[in-house]
């Protein structure tokens, strides 16, 4: 995924599913569109936040 589709995703009122490179859910907590990176909150624990490219992200398909 690219930074500003990230964006969009973190803007929208909608429930858009996201997964990590390794399958994970994930929310997307913060987007820095200039360098590329999303904060995200990995599945349901709130504790479980990592900084990754964006690269690494994938919008799942709706269903």
């Amino acid at each position: 995924m690219n930074a500003q589709r990230a964006k969009e995703i973190y803007d929208s009122s909608d429930n858009i599913a996201v997964k990590l490179d390794n399958g994970q859910s994930v929310w997307i907590e913060k987007v820095d569109v200039e360098n590329g990176m999303a904060t995200v909150q990995v599945g349901q624990s709130p504790t479980d936040v990592q900084t990754v490219g964006v690269e690494r992200l994938t919008e799942a398909p709706s269903s």
